[in-house]
């Protein structure tokens, strides 16, 4: 047994008699290696976070944000009155008076094409990089459609409700949840604003986005049901909450449910309805659905089958999506390295070791340090030790 699940015969004794408790891991592997159908899994559930999300404080009417010369930014929205009890002194402005008529049309399509260029910018760098000019022009057009016809003003406000949940998706990025939640809910409400209510339920995909991360599965499932039976949720988000739905349930160690998930999911994006503006959620992947497959499959504990999916899926994802292949490509050598895999997992890491220095993530960190902690139990192996400084170099960075 041991062999085959790739952990030394001194560890599962440990746990056999009681002297060390066994990880949610070892219990999904555990339970797909005797096709226990959960029963084992559920003895040893994925730790939950007891606190909340954090509530975001919708109040501030003036957004402040700094640029460093050291390439760091801060940003944090304050009640207009903070700002005059400060005093106009200690507040540095720049004049951009006059009108701001907005003709139709136009500033939507500059705005649009301007978000496609950020998204593309987004997979490629780090969120640093980008927030800074997410912010600024989700800030511009709110304003714009302050004074624009009724039809540009609801195409505006939609549009920049797109900005909004791309800088909560960068937040998170930057391991910002509170940030992340903030500009979520800024979103709902531009989107809201401007006639689109499906943004509503794609923020509950978003919040089961960062209980995923915190390793709980209750919530996440929860959460990803609620997004798909939310009014007015278009056919793509109900899919890509029921993928959500598919992770929270692999994390519990629920086979069955996670797979009819994926079923549902795939139904619901195969429908052709097309969406109004900018795609919700990931867009550089051909078959979302297969590449969460073989995430499920991982966190599952049927290490061999995710690892098989996952080769197949990076050789789809286009090669200027750099943060998806980090992303999928951690995920891919945590899978050969618990199918014991350890040479290819080496091999695997040191591909993509510099693509996740490029683009900063810490959701990618996450994995990276279960990858490390794997690969720990090869400590001996040559390939573990060859590539373990540079896997600690890019921990450090990550952390900074």
């Amino acid at each position: 047994m041991a062999a085959k699940l790739h952990y030394s015969k001194g560890h599962l004794s440990k746990v056999e008699t009681g002297s060390k408790k066994p990880t949610p891991e070892l219990a999904r592997r555990c339970d797909a290696l005797l096709e226990a159908n959960g029963t084992l899994a559920s003895l040893v559930p994925a730790r939950t976070s007891e606190a909340p999300l954090p509530e975001a404080n919708g109040n501030g009417e003036v957004w402040l944000m700094s640029l460093e010369s050291g390439g760091r930014s801060r940003f944090r929205p304050v009640d207009r009155r903070q700002v005059l009890a400060a005093g106009a002194a200690s507040v540095l402005s720049f004049g951009m008076g006059g009108g701001r008529a907005v003709a139709d049309g136009a500033p939507v399509t500059a705005f649009r094409a301007m978000f496609d260029q950020l998204r593309q910018l987004g997979q490629s760098t780090s969120p640093s990089v980008v927030l800074p000019s997410l912010i600024a022009q989700t800030h511009t057009i709110r304003e714009l459609a302050v004074t624009a016809s009724s039809r540009a003003r609801g195409e505006l406000l939609v549009l920049g409700a797109r900005y909004a949940e791309f800088a909560g998706w960068m937040a998170q990025e930057s391991g910002e949840d509170e940030a992340a939640l903030w500009w979520t809910d800024r979103a709902v409400e531009l989107a809201e604003a401007g006639g689109d209510r499906s943004l509503a339920a794609y923020s509950l995909v978003r919040r089961a986005l960062v209980t995923l991360y915190r390793e709980d599965a209750q919530q996440t499932i929860d959460l990803a049901r609620r997004a798909q039976q939310a009014a007015g949720a278009s056919a793509r988000i109900r899919g890509l909450a029921a993928q959500r739905e598919a992770q929270g349930h692999a994390l519990a160690g629920d086979y069955d449910s996670c797979m009819r998930s994926l079923d549902r999911a795939r139904r619901f994006l195969s429908d052709p309805a097309p969406e109004s503006g900018p795609v919700i959620g990931p867009a550089s992947l051909s078959d979302p659905v297969a590449m969460v497959s073989g995430w499920c499959l991982h966190d599952l504990g049927r290490n061999k089958e995710a690892a098989d999916v996952l080769d197949r899926e990076l050789q789809r994802v286009p090669p200027t999506a750099l943060r998806s292949t980090a992303r999928y490509g951690v995920r891919r050598a945590l899978a050969h390295a618990g199918a014991g895999e350890v040479d290819q997992a080496c091999a695997l890491l040191g591909s993509v070791l510099g693509t996740v220095d490029a683009v900063s993530s810490a959701t990618i960190t996450t994995d990276l340090r279960r990858l490390a902690r794997a690969l720990s139990r090869f400590h001996n192996a040559p390939a573990v030790r060859e590539i373990q400084p540079r896997l600690i170099a890019t921990l450090r960075q990550q952390n900074v």
